[in-house]
């Protein structure tokens, strides 16, 4: 079993930024990709209505959602299976509940994913 407990929201104005941390904990034998992703803004009736925000490989690769581009910045430290996810230039339309997700693998079996709870991220206009 794997916890994630996520850090960091809160309510910032337009333009200012925001850092949110993710650590993982338990019986962790080998996580591969960790990440973001968000409630999408406005759809809060399809609670599985989530977009990918950042994510990053163990070896560093990351990918981001176009909307994340040139404003959002994910890092990793593997050593105490932790992200963080720098978010500058903060739009209203980003606000919404941000998830931390990381996919455990052990040994041969097939990568599960768990899930933070979640952490609110408001901005303001």
């Amino acid at each position: 079993q794997v916890q994630l407990v996520e850090s960091g929201g809160g309510l910032v104005q337009a333009g200012g930024s925001l850092t949110l941390s993710c650590a993982a904990s338990g019986n962790i034998v080998e996580i591969s990709n960790m990440g973001w992703y968000r409630q999408a803004p406005g759809n809060r009736r399809q609670l599985v209505a989530r977009q990918l925000v950042a994510r990053i490989n163990r070896d560093g690769t990351t990918h981001y959602a176009d909307f994340a581009k040139g404003r959002f910045t994910i890092s990793r430290d593997n050593t105490q299976n932790t992200i963080d996810l720098q978010m500058n230039s903060l739009k209203p339309e980003d606000t919404t509940v941000y998830y931390c997700y990381a996919d455990h693998k052990i040994g041969v079996n097939p990568e599960f994913r768990y899930w933070g709870q979640g952490t609110q991220v408001n901005v303001s206009s």
